[in-house]
């Protein structure tokens, strides 16, 4: 089966998409970033590398320091689909992230966005 072609594109190319998105609604950067870090574990530092080796979607979900445990919390439809029905995982894991993004960009507080 042929994987779907996110899964080979590199987070580095989307990485300044979710940034924009989030200034364009007044949010910032480092929110975007504090969301990463939540939902995947990665630190700054590892983040960046993983920006500047052009790390493909696939590899950065799946050497994820440790996802959320509270992942399951993330609920909704984005790109038309619920997140929490998407059975392929590796595809829930990069929409949690979208929807994370799309609330941060709707103006939801940051204790909401990363379920505390």
């Amino acid at each position: 089966m042929e994987k779907h072609r996110i899964f080979t594109t590199s987070f580095a190319s989307v990485y300044p998409h979710y940034i924009t998105k989030a200034e364009k609604k007044g949010r910032t950067k480092e929110e975007v970033d504090s969301i990463i870090y939540w939902l995947t574990g990665y630190s700054p530092t590892a983040l960046q590398k993983l920006i500047d080796n052009k790390t493909d979607f696939e590899t950065f979900f799946a050497e994820a320091p440790q996802m959320n445990e509270h992942t399951s919390k993330i609920t909704g439809i984005i790109c038309g689909y619920r997140v929490e029905d998407i059975e392929d995982k590796l595809m829930q894991k990069i929409r949690y992230l979208d929807k994370l993004i799309d609330e941060l960009a709707k103006g939801k507080a940051m204790g909401k966005i990363l379920r505390t």
